[in-house]
């Protein structure tokens, strides 16, 4: 599904302007990577591309697919028929941890089922067999039954991978979901969302706080700083000068691994096996 946005602004109570104007347009089936320092407008801006927040009144628009998710600073008000296409994958998860793992990844299809089913938590088989599958695809499938409490931080993550899968969403936004977890894990964690993006089809929008993991996974990069738009363009383009004049001394927090900018990047998608193993 395509992703639009159209001068779009968010200014929160004090004043702080967290968007300013910004205007991007995502394809199909693209896998982008979102950058900046802490601050920059990241987890906003995909906040707003959920509907989950509201933009200033008067200005911006944002539509999923041709549908439309907000505008003016109204959210639509057929947002739940949009966010069944659009599936968020948190920083820390967002899984019950007392309920066992293939009952956190069955949510995701709750909008495709009667309300009384899905509060009492009543699954068919042949939903049953779906979220198995999902399971299997991002490699925990002997996990299903245990509490979603139990499993790593890398396991839950690839668990919520996992239920965007049974949502069969076709825009996965991605807030900093490797932020909390070890180089092993992040890397499973970004294998998982590559797999979706190229198998699927699926439009894949991650933020990243560092720019190493971007150069790896993702062709195009977006980068912002004080909710404007600095940089979009390919990821190959990208180099440590170029960052450093966009962020000053703000550069250290998203360089990362510096040598990353000159090893071999995703320019196509035949070198993502490559540069994941480069990650390992």
């Amino acid at each position: 599904m395509t992703v639009q946005i159209q001068d779009l602004s968010k200014t929160f109570r004090g004043g702080f302007t967290a968007l300013n104007q910004v205007s991007l347009s995502f394809k199909a089936g693209e896998m982008v990577a979102l950058i900046g320092a802490s601050g920059s407008g990241k987890s906003t801006l995909l906040r707003h591309l959920s509907g989950l927040t509201a933009a200033d009144l008067g200005g911006g628009e944002i539509r999923v697919g041709g549908q439309s998710v907000q505008k003016n600073g109204v959210i639509d008000r057929n947002i739940r028929a949009v966010r069944a296409n659009i599936g968020f994958i948190f920083q820390q998860f967002n899984l019950v941890g007392r309920l066992p793992v293939l009952t956190n990844v069955l949510s995701g299809g709750l909008s495709r089922m009667p309300l009384w089913r899905g509060c009492f938590k009543i699954f068919t088989k042949e939903e049953k067999a779906l979220g198995l599958e999902a399971l299997a695809r991002v490699g925990i499938s002997d996990h299903a039954y245990k509490r979603a409490s139990a499993l790593s931080g890398g396991q839950q993550q690839r668990a919520a991978i996992a239920r965007c899968i049974v949502q069969k969403a076709r825009v996965v936004l991605a807030d900093e979901p490797i932020a909390s977890l070890d180089p092993e894990s992040a890397r499973r964690v970004m294998q998982t969302l590559a797999d979706i993006n190229r198998e699927d089809g699926t439009t894949v929008i991650v933020s990243l706080h560092q720019v190493d993991v971007a150069l790896r996974f993702c062709l195009r990069t977006v980068a912002l700083n004080k909710g404007r738009v600095v940089y979009d363009g390919p990821s190959s383009a990208l180099t440590e000068k170029m960052l450093r004049d966009l962020y000053g001394a703000e550069a250290e927090d998203i360089l990362g691994d510096a040598n990353a900018l000159t090893r071999p990047r995703a320019d196509t998608p035949a070198v993502f096996g490559t540069a994941m193993a480069a990650m390992a």
